[in-house]
């Protein structure tokens, strides 16, 4: 059997994760790692400042009082008994789509894998209520077994947004690439008990590019997209054009 670790950023006793872990045990020894709370949003964060510190549940997981990009790196170099070979985040409560990728702990969580040389996917469960786990559980498992005997580049992940649906009622699987969002809308000001001002995040911007190819409009037909992304986040096309402006300064 293969070795995965598995983490998240909706922390460790998030639904999901327990989803994904007891499909992955069917067929692979899972070490399950992920933040003692909700990190969402923590993109790649690292601590640096603070000690990691772990706890031992019951259930066999692991809680540590850091980020998703702690998790998979101590798992990684410190806590796995034996060589890992693939590294699964999620499943995600809600979307990693567009955008929402430069944010997402999940996807950070799988890019922390990549770094420190393991194939790495990222799983996502797209919609509102957000009941069919099982779902991307089930695909979750045939992505892994599908990228051991396909592996693809080693500064690559696989994005996976698997559709709120009943296993029976997703369509397929497309490969896809990002789709876009307008900007975000405005923060919202409100007081706290003390009467002092306090600030919360807005709501996300409309889908914007969202047309066939996309994450979005795959999703929202009810398939499966799945996404390569790049951890070069160079601009290779602009380095000529760059080069030739900066010269003249």
């Amino acid at each position: 059997m293969i070795n995965v670790v598995v983490s998240n950023d909706d922390g460790v006793h998030a639904p999901g994760i327990k989803a994904l872990t007891q499909a992955l045990e069917q067929v692979a020894n899972v070490l399950t790692v992920a933040p003692d709370r909700n990190c969402s949003g923590a993109s790649n964060s690292l601590t640096l400042t603070n000690p990691l510190r772990i706890n031992n549940l019951d259930n066999g997981y692991i809680a540590v009082n850091g980020t998703p990009t702690d998790c998979v790196h101590l798992a990684i170099r410190q806590l796995c008994e034996h060589e890992p070979q693939i590294v699964v985040s999620g499943i995600n409560a809600g979307a990693n789509m567009g955008d929402d990728t430069l944010y997402s702990g999940t996807i950070a969580a799988a890019m922390e894998g990549r770094f420190l040389g393991l194939p790495a996917i990222a799983i996502s469960l797209a919609g509102k209520e957000l009941t069919h786990y099982e779902t991307a559980a089930h695909y979750a498992v045939k992505i892994v077994q599908g990228l051991l005997d396909h592996p693809i580049n080693s500064d690559q992940i696989l994005n996976v947004n698997v559709p709120d649906l009943p296993l029976a009622q997703i369509k397929g699987i497309q490969v896809t690439r990002l789709g876009a969002r307008h900007k975000a809308e405005g923060m919202i000001k409100t007081s706290d008990p003390a009467g002092r001002d306090i600030y919360w995040l807005g709501p996300v911007g409309a889908e914007q590019d969202a047309g066939p190819g996309t994450d979005f409009c795959a999703v929202a037909e009810g398939y499966i997209s799945i996404t390569p992304l790049t951890v070069d986040l160079t601009a290779y096309k602009q380095i000529d054009p760059l080069a030739d402006w900066i010269s003249k300064i």
